[in-house]
């Protein structure tokens, strides 16, 4: 009960400090409607930002995430800093500045004037600048000095920025794979025909039906019924293909990982909470920053992934790391060196 009530302690704490911040902009005698509608926005937050706070508060490795005021004095400053969105910490080093960008273009691009403030920024705090880039639902961290000059802008490629991305050796991120026969089974006993459609070539029938079982397989397509709680749960993390055969009496139903994809912890963050919360509801990322769990179903993911490993449902884990490693960096993280991957036969 203690833990609920710091939550909601905290909770009207931040909205004691959003309509602050709305009637110190707007003033006490704004309109109550105009008040109401910038306090709902804040509210919502900066969702890049905060979805990106999230993802790293929900990897594990990290010790200390939080925004940067950017209400800068004097005014003259801003003509020569530009501060960045976050400062981070993490278990392997920090603490580094982040600047986060959400672009669906393949290419990042800053503009010089911008990026000599957010550089000039960064050396006058002698810290790493490192950039967040939400490419689709793709996310990817990496050095600013990994930014280089086109015709005026400053750009780096989508492609290139994942060459370098960071978020792994940092936050613990990884990328994995459900073995080709893990899936989810239902067999359902034909009990009545209610209708039959006749399309010329063929005909679709409608079936009442009963579920007589339900199973998980692992990647070598077995029964499992030893399957850990947040083994089972991963597949939820997963955009599983429907699969179904026909028999005489019955209708197997099954929900099954394509062929030869990979996908990203955080990715699986998105899965989890979209699996969690109740259809029709916007994620706020906002709330999840001061959340005391960030997901209910699986309490540490990379456990979660180890065991199914063992469980063999999952099939691989890549540990990915940058090509170009940087200075700021000890040489090994966790003992693992560059490219390593860990996988079932």
């Amino acid at each position: 009960m203690a833990a609920d009530r710091d939550q909601s302690d905290d909770l009207s704490d931040d909205m004691a400090r959003l309509i602050q911040e709305v009637l110190t902009d707007l003033g006490t005698e704004a309109d109550a409607a105009e008040i109401a509608r910038r306090v709902r926005g804040l509210d919502r937050g900066l969702p890049a930002e905060d979805e990106f706070g999230v993802i790293c508060a929900w990897l594990g490795r990290c010790r200390l995430i939080h925004k940067l005021d950017q209400q800068q004095a004097p005014v003259s400053s801003r003509d020569i800093y530009q501060v960045a969105d976050l400062l981070a910490a993490f278990d392997a080093a920090g603490p580094f500045l982040i600047e986060v960008k959400a672009k669906q273009d393949r290419t990042l691009s800053f503009r010089p004037d911008y990026f000599g403030r957010l550089t000039a920024y960064a050396e006058l705090l002698g810290l790493p600048l490192l950039i967040a880039w939400k490419f689709h639902s793709m996310w990817s961290l990496f050095d600013a000095r990994h930014l280089r000059v086109a015709r005026i802008n400053f750009n780096i490629t989508q492609s290139e920025a994942m060459k370098q991305n960071l978020l792994g050796v940092l936050a613990g991120d990884v990328a994995y794979s459900l073995g080709s026969g893990a899936g989810i089974h239902f067999d359902c006993v034909k009990e009545e025909l209610i209708s039959v459609e006749d399309a010329g070539d063929h005909s679709t029938e409608e079936w009442r039906t009963r579920i007589s079982e339900a199973f998980f397989t692992d990647g070598a397509g077995r029964r499992r019924n030893d399957l850990h709680p947040e083994t089972q749960q991963l597949f939820a993390s997963w955009d599983l293909q429907r699969e179904e055969e026909v028999l005489a009496d019955s209708i197997r139903l099954s929900f099954v990982p394509g062929e030869n994809q990979m996908q990203f912890a955080h990715g699986a963050l998105v899965h989890l909470l979209a699996w969690e919360r109740p259809a029709g509801v916007q994620q706020n990322w906002r709330h999840l920053l001061r959340a005391p769990t960030i997901t209910r179903s699986i309490g540490d993911f990379g456990q979660a992934l180890d065991r199914a490993l063992r469980e063999s449902v999952v099939h691989h884990i890549l540990h990915l790391q940058p090509v170009d490693w940087p200075d700021f960096l000890p040489r090994s993280v966790d003992g693992r060196r560059s490219s390593d991957v860990v996988g079932t036969a």
